[in-house]
């Protein structure tokens, strides 16, 4: 193992390593900010109408029924 260090210079390996977890490390972070579920700083977005939601049944408006 100690032969690998004779080929690397272990300062500018080890800060390249430092430097790509970091990168690393703020991809993942924004990553999950720019999800719904993990978002901890804006928190879960609301709906933009209860009306709206997947599955809710379409309402009509008042008034304009059948008539009977």
């Amino acid at each position: 193992m100690w032969r690998i260090w004779l080929i690397f210079d272990p300062r500018r390996t080890l800060v390249a390593l430092f430097v790509f977890l970091f990168v690393l490390a703020l991809l993942i972070h924004f990553i999950l900010l720019s999800t719904d579920r993990f978002n901890w700083l804006e928190g879960p977005r609301q709906q933009q109408a209860a009306g709206s939601a997947v599955g809710a049944p379409a309402q009509t408006p008042q008034g304009t029924g059948t008539g009977m």
